[in-house]
């Protein structure tokens, strides 16, 4: 049985005349993660009778690359002042394999500018665009078949995200303004994808000098309630721009 072929809704005007207002064979890609009962997350759309894809779009004439991301990840996320990083480009001339080829700037070859998103899970409000019908949270380990490289961008992404843990923090942007040290363990574990030392974890954690243990104790569990924590707002904004010297 032949397999049958996505249909990709463009709207008309678009497909033949969007390049008078966006530049043609550029487009920009976002991994956007969010952390949710201690799972990373990332943000997928479902194009209108197709597959899933990466949140993604193109950039103005008069926009700079990083404006046009900006841009992409508000109209998802309904954020502002969202933590982002551009952590690649891909160009392989046949990354967009099986794309339809028709008429106008749409269905030339494209080289995508990728960036990563660290976001707080509980504010996001996920929008799909006009291409899309859905726009939702998926397991990172859980993704399914992706268009095009997409799949690959995630990976190369995640990859970028561990790497970064050696010279600066994460957390502010995907953590609660409250949370308790195994809390933020666990965001750790989960990017990483290993287990950590929970004494060693807490003296790292501690000598950053990033937090702020708080006189409170998180409520409704089993065990002895934990302590919580909060950053150091300003701190934490030092320590992203001077690199922290250790990594895990």
């Amino acid at each position: 049985m032949k397999k049958k072929r996505p249909k990709f809704l463009l709207n008309e005007a678009f497909r033949k005349h969007g390049d008078r207002t966006f530049l043609p064979h550029l487009s920009v890609d976002c991994v956007i993660f969010g952390f949710h009962e201690g799972h990373l997350k990332v943000l997928l759309l479902k194009w209108k009778d197709g597959p899933w894809c990466l949140p993604g779009g193109f950039i103005k004439h008069k926009e700079s690359i990083d404006d046009a991301a900006t841009r992409i990840l508000k109209e998802r996320t309904g954020l502002d002042a969202i933590f982002l990083k551009q952590f690649h480009a891909f160009g392989d001339p046949l990354r967009e394999k099986g794309k339809r080829h028709q008429e106008g700037w749409i269905s030339k070859r494209f080289v995508t500018i990728a960036y990563y998103a660290l976001v707080d899970y509980s504010k996001v409000f996920p929008q799909p665009d006009s291409f899309s019908s859905e726009c939702t949270w998926c397991d990172v380990h859980a993704v399914p078949n992706l268009i095009y490289d997409h799949k690959q961008i995630m990976k190369v992404a995640l990859e970028a995200l561990q790497l970064s843990l050696n010279d600066h923090p994460v957390g502010y942007n995907l953590m609660p303004l409250k949370f308790t040290m195994p809390e933020l363990q666990r965001l750790y574990e989960t990017i990483l994808g290993q287990s950590l030392d929970r004494r060693n974890f807490q003296k790292r954690m501690l000598a950053l000098d990033i937090l702020v243990k708080l006189n409170e104790r998180k409520t409704g569990g089993a065990h002895k309630a934990p302590f919580l924590y909060r950053f150091d707002k300003k701190k934490y904004d030092r320590a992203v721009k001077r690199g922290l010297g250790a990594g895990f």
